[in-house]
């Protein structure tokens, strides 16, 4: 978290307004936000209750409304929806902010992400076609159009699809002064990475995606730890939600 607080402040464009939820912390989270609320007036603090367990889709976008409530949209032309495990590199905001300057019809984008595997920075492996969800940049004014985030999983992924059916571009660039690094790997849980690896197979599921594009995304991943369960889960959870009759998104 203080990586990600640093690397903010660090930012060539500062934000205006930093508005950060504490979504039921027990540890020193709290007391870390504190201290620099305490320095920088721009960075306010809001505390949620505990729900008592995590909740991957709906919890993510729950907290981010919570701090969305407390602004006035009216105020802002840009927003960033910001996870906090996260280095950014320190011109990210005012090249993002430069690139829809430039394409009035860019809604949504982001960097690239990248994690640190024994020393050396590796891919995270996300398409070109869409912001990435621990750091989505947006033109406000997209943002309301489009009616904001869905509360389920694979939000990040049907915001963009929602984008491109108003005829905006949704992207994302992987260029050296956009890489940042994810320092928590994409897909985990605190109960395992299979069953984030299940997870977003279901979330493909709910999101519209047909078994044979699912099948082809899992055995694109063979090659990512872990080797070949980790796909196996991702189809499973696919096809355990169509077993099952799950509910899905209606764009």
């Amino acid at each position: 978290m203080r990586q990600t607080l640093d690397s903010v402040l660090a930012q060539s464009v500062l934000p205006d307004k930093w508005v950060i939820v504490d979504d039921g912390s027990t540890d020193a989270t709290p007391r870390i936000l504190r201290e620099y609320a305490d320095k920088y007036p721009w960075i306010e603090i809001v505390t949620k209750a505990d729900r008592g367990r995590r909740a991957v889709g709906p919890g993510v976008i729950e907290a981010f409304y919570t701090g969305y409530s407390t602004i006035d949209p009216k105020e802002f032309g840009f927003l960033c929806k910001l996870d906090l495990d996260l280095k950014l590199p320190p011109r990210y905001f005012e090249i993002l902010l430069d690139r829809m300057d430039e394409n009035p019809r860019i809604a949504t984008c982001s960097g690239k992400s990248y994690i640190e595997q024994e020393g050396n920075l590796v891919d995270e492996n996300h398409g070109d076609e869409t912001s990435l969800g621990m750091t989505k940049f947006y033109r406000v004014s997209c943002f309301e159009a489009i009616g904001g985030f869905v509360r389920e999983v694979m939000w990040d992924g049907i915001d963009c699809h929602r984008c491109r059916m108003m005829g905006w571009i949704a992207c994302s660039w992987d260029e050296p002064e956009l890489r940042f690094t994810h320092l928590r790997p994409m897909g985990s849980s605190q109960t395992g990475i299979y069953t984030g690896r299940m997870r977003h197979g279901y979330g493909q599921y709910f999101m519209g995606t047909g078994f044979l594009y699912m099948a082809a995304s899992a055995l694109s991943r063979v090659n990512e730890k872990p080797y070949v369960t980790g796909s196996l889960a991702m189809l499973w959870g696919w096809l355990r939600s169509a077993l099952d009759g799950a509910q899905d998104y209606d764009l």
